[in-house]
């Protein structure tokens, strides 16, 4: 499984791998740069990576426990599990292999830009986010 795919890997098809922004900057990267356009290279942190978190962290158990018997038309309860699963997720300890995953792409990246402190933007994109109803 991949947990980065770059800019100059990703079309608008990889939505369910990496979101909309992401998806949509690989388009931009490809096709604009192609143009003269300068825009600059990045990665993504792919939804597996995501996924290879919970599982190697036994967040995704923690969250089928959160969630069950749940009644989505309770408002209150949804809030109070809510917090339960974002708690589970920041008490949890990053995986030291999605760390060297993450830290050698970022390396890579400024190793392109011969930069040893890259500055860096980080967006957030969800996999169904930007999508039409």
């Amino acid at each position: 499984m991949e947990n980065i795919l770059w800019f100059n890997e990703l079309t608008i098809k990889d939505i369910p791998k990496v979101g909309g922004k992401n998806a949509s900057l690989g388009e931009m990267y490809q096709k604009l740069t192609k143009k003269g356009v300068k825009v600059p290279n990045g990665f993504a942190i792919t939804a597996g990576a995501y996924h290879e978190f919970l599982k190697l962290t036994g967040v995704d158990k923690k969250i089928r426990k959160i969630l069950k018997g749940l009644d989505t038309d309770n408002v209150r309860d949804l809030a109070k599990r809510g917090a339960k699963v974002r708690q589970a997720i920041l008490q949890a300890e990053f995986p030291e292999s999605l760390e060297k995953d993450i830290a050698s792409a970022y390396k890579k990246l400024s190793k392109l830009y011969k930069k040893s402190n890259l500055d860096v933007a980080v967006r957030s994109s969800a996999t169904a986010e930007d999508l039409p109803d």
